[in-house]
C-alpha cells in the first residue's frame, strides 16, 4: 500500500500484534509438509537468510520524545529517556543501537531479515561530520519527531535536513507527532489536528512522503507502537530502492 504524505498511520493493539506475532511464529514452526520442505531445501541448497540492513536517523528538538521513537523501532528500553531538567534534553550525546528481526518481511520469494540500526542524536541542529561518522553509508530513512503539544517548537527543522541532505530529503523521511493523547485532552483527532495546524507541523506534513504518525506516550510505546513504526520504515526505504541519502559535510548548521 502506497503511503501518501499527511495519511495517519493506525497503531495496533498490543493484542492485534501478539496475534500477528503467533501466527507468524505457528507458519514458520509448523510441521506442514510444505514448511518441511521449505527448510530442506534451504539446508540443501547452502543459501544464506539475506538481511535488509536500514540506517534510521532520529531528529527533533529536546523532549521531542526522539528517544522513546528509537525504543518503540528496536522494540525496547535501551534508549535512555525521561524529563528533562531546567530545559536540558536526557539525550546529550549521539549513540546508535541495532537490532535484527528475524524473517520480518519476503522479498522476491524469500524471507529476509530486517537489521535497524537506529541513531538517536541530541537536539537539533545535527553535527554533519558526527552524522557521516555515524552512517558512512548514508541514511536511509530520516525520522523527524516533535510535540502536538508544543506546535512553535522545531520550526527550523526543515532548514537543517535540507542543509545536512539536499531537497532529495523529504522522499525518505517520515513525521512522528508524540504526546498525541494531548489532542485527546482537548477533543481533537489527529486528522483533524493536521487539517487545522497552520503551524509548521502541518505544512511539513504536506512535505514528507513517508506521511505521519501520532504517537501516544501514555501507552506501552515497544509494544504497541513497534511493528506499525517498523513496517513504515520499511515500507518508505523499499520506495526508494533502499537508496541512502547522502550526508553533507561541508555544511555549517
Amino acid at each position: 500500500m502506497e503511503i501518501s504524505p499527511g495519511n495517519v498511520s493506525p497503531l495496533a493493539s498490543s493484542a492485534t500484534i501478539k496475534q500477528m506475532d503467533h501466527g507468524r511464529e505457528r507458519s514458520q514452526h509448523g510441521n506442514s509438509l510444505v514448511n518441511i520442505l521449505s527448510i530442506w531445501s534451504r539446508q540443501h541448497s547452502g543459501d544464506k537468510q539475506k538481511v535488509q540492513a536500514l540506517n534510521v536517523l532520529l531528529l527533533g528538538d529536546r523532549q521531542s520524545g526522539r528517544s522513546s521513537v528509537g525504543n518503540s523501532l528496536i522494540g525496547g528500553h535501551e534508549f535512555q529517556t525521561g524529563a528533562c531538567i531546567s530545559g536540558v534534553s536526557v539525550t546529550t550525546e549521539y549513540r546508535v543501537l541495532s537490532r535484527n528481526f528475524p524473517r520480518y518481511f519476503r522479498r522476491q520469494g524469500a524471507e529476509s531479515d530486517l537489521m535497524l540500526r537506529v541513531i538517536d542524536t541530541p537536539p537539533l541542529p545535527p553535527c554533519p561530520q558526527t552524522v557521516h561518522e555515524l552512517c558512512t553509508e548514508g541514511v536511509h530513512v530520516l525520522v523527524l519527531v516533535a510535540r502536538t503539544d508544543l506546535p512553535h517548537e522545531n520550526t527550523h527543522v526543515e532548514q537543517c535536513v535540507e542543509s545536512l541532505f539536499g531537497p532529495d530529503w523529504r522522499h525518505h523521511a517520515l513525521l512522528i507527532l508524540t504526546e498525541a493523547d494531548h489532542l485527546k485532552k482537548v477533543g481533537l483527532r489527529p486528522s483533524g489536528h493536521l487539517t487545522e495546524a497552520t503551524d509548521w507541523p502541518g505544512t511539513l506534513a504536506s512535505k514528507v512522503v513517508g506521511g505521519v504518525s501520532f504517537l501516544d506516550n501514555s501507552c506501552d510505546w515497544p509494544s504497541i507502537s513497534g511493528r506499525p513504526l517498523r513496517d513504515r520504515v520499511l515500507h518508505l526505504s523499499a520506495r526508494n530502492h533502499h537508496r541512502a541519502l547522502n550526508i553533507r559535510t561541508d555544511v555549517s548548521l
